[in-house]
């Protein structure tokens, strides 16, 4: 079964009432607004990807989300519980996957799961029945007893998982879990996603990879400036927002040939010395490009990251 079928099919498996619901919610730090009047909501079962520039309100969502500072206006609900009147127990049936890995270098990995169960007050012999499934969902089993600083990141990362599922949580928070592992930690980790979406876990995912989003996501929002921008499944919003088919040109000719062969396409957007032709049929656009010698170019299907790019622009977001 496809990816985009499996999610279609564990969207239609939701129902009842949502994981979270968002509404109105304002956050403003001074002069400031972090965020400016978010409604959303998550359904169990769902993978809800947040996508953003730098900037955007991502953070300071899950900070409210987790209770860790509260909203200047506006209602949130966690797991039917009011935040953050009740945050504390909300947080007791979520797990966390923070950005940064926040392991204790002084434990094994098995004392990290240990003393995270210990933490949510779960019994001594039902933790310990719990660690060898942790251990082998994250492939730890062999380095049951190693120290933190004897692992590689793609392990940190994946113990990392592991703990927050260590109290079986209803929601699981992960805020750019891949970011900086090589492309085969990433894999694994994604195959381990999805291993908790086809048990039914709920899931709500900050990330800077597209492709990450298109592969994990069932539905994604797009913020910036603190508002949501556009909200949908992954192939919905391409399809909504960008021209199918997308051409790349490169090199510092790249400007004339966009002059020159712009007729031709639905859009086009240059980019230092890249080119960008958006059309709705490539067959003109490529035979034009074929002839041209050696200027280099590359065909492909519109993506994520072009509806990303359109929404919230080319310019670099900092801080």
């Amino acid at each position: 079964m496809s990816s985009s079928a499996c999610a279609s099919e564990r969207a239609a498996g939701a129902g009842g009432d949502p994981v979270l619901r968002a509404r109105g919610l304002v956050k403003r730090y001074g002069a400031r607004t972090a965020l400016a009047g978010v409604d959303l909501e998550l359904d169990r079962g769902e993978c809800l990807g947040l996508l953003g520039p730098n900037g955007a309100g991502k953070t300071t969502f899950l900070r409210l989300l987790l209770g860790h500072t509260p909203p200047t206006a506006g209602s949130l609900e966690v797991l039917g519980l009011p935040v953050p009147r009740r945050a504390r127990e909300a947080r007791a049936r979520l797990g966390v996957v923070p950005q940064h890995d926040n392991l204790d270098p002084d434990f094994t990995v098995e004392e990290n799961l240990r003393a995270y169960a210990a933490y949510f007050g779960l019994p001594r012999r039902e933790a310990e029945a719990r660690l060898p499934e942790l251990l082998r969902f994250a492939a730890l089993e062999g380095r049951a007893g190693a120290r933190i600083h004897q692992l590689s990141g793609g392990m940190q990362r994946r113990l990392t998982l592991a703990r927050a599922l260590v109290n079986d949580p209803e929601l699981l928070i992960l805020d750019e879990p891949t970011t900086g592992l090589d492309p085969q930690a990433r894999q694994l980790l994604w195959q381990r996603l999805r291993e908790l979406l086809g048990r039914g876990k709920t899931l709500l995912l900050t990330t800077h990879y597209m492709e990450e989003a298109e592969r994990l996501c069932d539905r994604v929002v797009v913020m910036d400036a603190g508002r949501i921008l556009a909200e949908g499944a992954p192939r919905e919003l391409v399809r909504r927002h960008v021209e199918p088919q997308v051409v790349e040109v490169h090199g510092p000719e790249a400007g004339r040939w966009a002059e020159r062969l712009g007729p031709l396409a639905k859009r086009v957007e240059c980019v230092g010395e890249t080119v960008f032709f958006y059309v709705r049929e490539e067959g003109p656009l490529l035979q034009a490009l074929e002839q041209a010698g050696e200027l280099r170019f590359l065909h492909r299907p519109a993506n994520l990251e072009d509806v990303f790019l359109r929404l919230t622009g080319r310019d670099l977001a900092e801080g």
